[in-house]
């Protein structure tokens, strides 16, 4: 997983804008959660589902009030591979997902992460955290 500005799937690839930040704000900006899933040969053919949460420095999803209540922000997905023409039998396959996100009102000067389950499971890699910085207002009045 990889933040960026922005991201997009095309011809089975990822193509990415200004990622690879851990550092944000402290005004909202538009983002995005860039995903590679490998799926080995064992797996082809099979959905799976995958869901992406924010998550606050102690783990919590990070709710916002909406007209319709408290909301969080969550993605869901599914997704299924298949064995590749004209490659070894067992080659394992990427699946690119990228998920892009309006300005997020975040609170500043704290810390968030990205988790993405597949399948009710955290997998390694799944997660990818951020700093938003402190405003202007904090910082001039230390």
């Amino acid at each position: 997983m990889l933040l960026a500005d922005s991201a997009q799937v095309a011809d089975g690839k990822l193509f990415i804008l200004g990622g690879g930040w851990s550092v944000t704000g402290p005004d909202p900006t538009p983002s995005a959660v860039a995903i590679k899933v490998g799926v080995d040969s064992h797996e082809f053919n099979v959905p799976h589902h995958w869901e992406l949460f924010l998550e606050d420095a102690d783990g919590q999803q990070v709710r916002f009030e909406t007209p319709e209540g408290s909301q969080i922000i969550e993605v869901r997905g599914d997704f299924s591979a298949t064995a590749p023409a004209d490659v070894p039998e067992g080659t394992p396959v990427d699946v690119p997902i990228a998920v892009n996100f309006g300005p997020i009102p975040l609170s500043d000067g704290e810390r968030y992460t990205w988790r993405m389950v597949v399948d009710g499971e955290t997998l390694p890699g799944g997660l990818v955290s951020f700093t938003t910085r402190p405003s202007r207002e904090s910082v001039a009045t230390e």
